[in-house]
């Protein structure tokens, strides 16, 4: 299976991309310097070192995702509840909720989706 890890300023930068592509290099530049803070320079440098991941292409300096925002999550919360819990999805839970109360809904919502997932 193909990775696709990012650290989290990689992961910030492609948020912007996948909320505005297809999307202007320009364009880019301009966002990440104001949501970002970022110079011209490091914007060009992050498309280029993401479409030699793959995780981005730039043709006529139009810029578009490669991996959807969806399998990057996926594949790094995979790896978080792995590394974090050994796999345990519960044990993710019990510490996520931490004593918190689910509302009636939130536990609707929880059982359709174990519901969805049950093999």
């Amino acid at each position: 299976m193909e990775e696709f890890k990012m650290c989290n300023s990689d992961y910030r930068f492609m948020t912007i991309v996948w909320d505005h592509a297809p999307v202007g290099s320009g364009e880019l530049v301009r966002l990440c310097r104001d949501k970002l803070g970022w110079k011209k320079s490091t914007t060009y440098t992050e498309i280029k070192r993401l479409c030699e991941k793959g995780f981005l292409k730039n043709e006529k300096a139009v810029v578009e995702p490669l991996v959807t925002r969806e399998k990057v999550q996926s594949q790094e919360s995979d790896a978080f509840v792995e590394r974090t819990f050994g796999g345990s999805l519960p044990g993710f839970l019990t510490a996520f909720l931490g004593g918190k109360k689910l509302s009636a809904g939130e536990v609707q919502e929880l059982k359709r989706l174990i519901d969805d997932h049950q093999e």
